[in-house]
């Protein structure tokens, strides 16, 4: 792509256009939830003109396909492009095949191991399928940024690199912090905001989307912008949804993730498990209730109602929103069961030999419980039960049958034991 040439006459002065009620409408809604909108006068200009002249903003989100799957937490960005989109915005969903080479270091005190090509391929098949539970798949452009960055070659890389200092690259707070602390880092890595900042270059993006942890890289987006004769984007961060401890963010990693691809029983209990506190953050992130009605719950709430009652209507919007009304129904059914101690109906069955078998070989066999001494200490603790009958021997001998194991109050298997 050669950007020197196609995108040098961008970058003419507007005028400034009085803000109707319907921008302001939608300046309302875009600033809903985020933590900085940058530059928001920018932004209600880019609106206006928008609007006079029927041509609609390009709304960029990357993501590096590091993982093959998506949790809530990503949702939360995808939910404010699903909102964009709403009001009749072009949105860009980037899949960042080239950078996910490099690796994204942020956050990071350490250099992230690069991805190999088969690696990205492999989650790269199943983002845009997952995003697609949120954005509307018909009126998203989908993109992936080795379309232009493979063309670069070394040239262009060179030349590239010559639009920014290494003092303006160490601004970045990670960076900073690694490299007085005398923590390596690679030349790659500083490679990374460079190519993402020419990702908005080459989509001429009127507006990038991202986490808390991605402004630096947005704003060297809006700088290249500059440097090839563009208006510059504005800039919008969403906070970083913290996960199910309520302390570190949603992570896989951490263990405190709701996967949008789980099956909804499993959903609608792990959110149930979040804290009343936190349910207003997860309200305020992720439901597309109206900010008024929220504020209503809070009042039930402070008046008397039990937050259980409130959780359990988030937990049933999110379930409906990646499942269906009636997987709503059935995961509050299914977790009430559950609560009174019965027995869901979706359980796996599992055949296993050996019978009689000792109870700590069987629950690890049964894969309720990762060794046979996280087993035997369960049962010390009265967490096992077979048919609903708890068991209190860990030298117990299990005979030939079929019955129901359960370890806790979530984990159930059952199990014909021959």
């Amino acid at each position: 792509m050669d950007t020197s040439k196609t995108l040098q006459n961008n970058n003419i002065p507007q005028q400034s256009l009085p803000l109707s009620d319907s921008v302001m409408e939608t300046l309302a809604i875009t600033k809903r939830g985020v933590d900085e909108l940058l530059i928001e006068s920018e932004f209600a200009q880019k609106l206006a003109r928008s609007e006079q002249t029927g041509k609609p903003l390009r709304i960029k989100l990357g993501l590096d396909p590091t993982a093959p799957d998506l949790h809530l937490g990503h949702t939360v960005v995808l939910n404010k492009m699903r909102q964009l989109q709403d009001l009749g915005h072009t949105v860009i969903f980037l899949i960042g095949d080239f950078t996910s080479m490099i690796g994204d270091p942020s956050g990071r005190n350490i250099t992230r191991p690069p991805l190999t090509r088969e690696q990205i391929e492999e989650n790269a098949k199943t983002y845009f399928a997952q995003a697609s539970l949120v954005l509307d798949p018909a009126r998203t452009e989908i993109r992936y940024n080795s379309e232009w960055c493979d063309p670069l070659g070394a040239r262009g890389m060179i030349q590239l690199s010559a639009k920014y200092t290494v003092a303006r690259i160490l601004e970045r707070e990670d960076f900073t912090k690694r490299f007085k602390a005398g923590t390596p880092i690679s030349v790659h890595e500083l490679l990374y905001p460079l190519m993402q900042g020419y990702d908005s270059v080459a989509l001429q993006s009127d507006l990038e989307l991202g986490g808390t942890d991605q402004k630096f890289n947005l704003l060297v987006g809006r700088e290249l912008q500059k440097d090839y004769g563009q208006e510059p984007q504005c800039i919008l961060t969403m906070p970083l949804l913290e996960g199910l401890d309520g302390v570190e963010k949603m992570s896989k990693s951490k263990g405190n993730y709701v996967g949008i691809t789980e099956p909804g029983n499993t959903m609608f209990a792990k959110l149930m498990s979040i804290s009343d506190d936190m349910m207003w953050r997860y309200y305020e992130l992720l439901s597309f209730r109206s900010l008024d009605e929220i504020a209503t719950f809070r009042k039930e709430v402070e008046g008397g109602r039990n937050p259980r009652d409130i959780k359990v209507l988030l937990a049933q919007e999110i379930v409906t929103r990646f499942h269906s009304k009636q997987a709503a129904e059935d995961a509050l059914a299914d977790f009430n069961n559950r609560a009174k101690g019965g027995i869901p109906d979706d359980i796996p069955e599992i055949s296993l030999s050996g019978a009689p078998l000792g109870i700590g070989q069987l629950l690890k066999q049964a894969n309720l419980c990762p060794s046979t001494s996280e087993a035997l200490r369960m049962v010390e603790q009265g967490g096992v039960r077979i048919d609903g009958d708890a068991v209190s021997d860990k030298g117990l001998k299990v005979e030939a049958g079929t019955f129901v194991l359960q370890v806790g109050k979530r984990k159930f298997a059952r199990v014909t034991l021959a």
